[in-house]
């Protein structure tokens, strides 16, 4: 699958972070690309000219759209990175909906997708990309129910596939989980609120992080597992700085 030039790719959090890096690289790639935000966002065109870029803005979470979209671009690649910023503070100053926040976004979309991907259902060889996060391993003290939310994206990516393989379906579900970077609005968050707790600065908090995750590296990861042979794919991934680690 190196080619990529006739294959609709739809990014869902194209607007900011790992979002845009990602729907960036595949224009680059030559993927039509299908940037989805709720906000209206102009994203630049590719420096090479070889892609183009679509925004659409509109509620990702919202089943009638998702359809919608899905029916009307006719996606070969699915990369699900949108997800609500969570609010840090230990658990005793949580609130139900704060709590939540991940669950009622991160959680919803994934659902969403996942699901209508196997009822339209995508065409045979379609790869479906699910942003989770390094937290679904390590827990986040400060993060309410982000974590636990997390994880209950790469389970349900996982239970996609299964559903997808008891009905002959020929689609890849796959889930990523980027380790925090302060290179993304929400890292810049997670990194400032754990440097605080431990009583440390920020630079050195960050510094024990190792590589960093930049934008761009997640765009040519996503690229790296979408042009995979679809029977050595893992189930999930952890993606640093260093790269890409399939996960047992």
């Amino acid at each position: 699958m190196s080619d990529l030039s006739g294959r609709t790719t739809i990014v869902v959090g194209a607007s900011r972070g790992l979002g845009q890096g990602i729907a960036t690289a595949f224009a680059e790639a030559g993927a039509p690309v299908v940037a989805v935000s709720r906000t209206a966002t102009v994203l630049p065109e590719p420096a090479n000219g070889a892609g183009g870029i679509l925004t659409e803005t509109a509620d990702a979470g919202d089943p009638t759209v998702v359809a919608d979209l899905i029916d009307r671009h006719q996606p070969g690649t699915v990369v699900l990175v949108a997800g609500a910023t969570p609010h840090m503070r230990p658990l005793q100053q949580q609130t139900w909906e704060t709590f939540s926040v991940n669950w009622e976004t991160d959680v919803r979309i994934s659902f969403h997708w996942l699901r209508e991907a196997l009822l339209t259902p995508l065409r045979p060889g379609s790869r479906v990309v699910v942003f989770s996060s390094g937290a679904a391993l390590a827990g986040s003290p400060l993060s309410g129910g982000y974590a636990g939310a997390k994880a209950t994206q790469r389970f349900i990516t996982a239970y996609a596939q299964d559903e997808a393989d008891r009905a002959g379906l020929e689609l890849s579900f796959t889930t990523v989980l980027p380790r925090i970077t302060p290179l993304t609005g929400l890292g810049r968050a997670a990194a400032r609120a754990y440097a605080a707790r431990d009583h440390r600065p920020e630079e050195e908090y960050v510094a024990q992080l190792g590589p960093l995750l930049t934008p761009e590296q997640a765009g040519a990861a996503v690229i790296e597992l979408v042009r995979t042979d679809a029977a050595a794919l893992a189930a999930g991934y952890l993606l640093t700085g260093a790269g890409l680690k399939p996960l047992g």
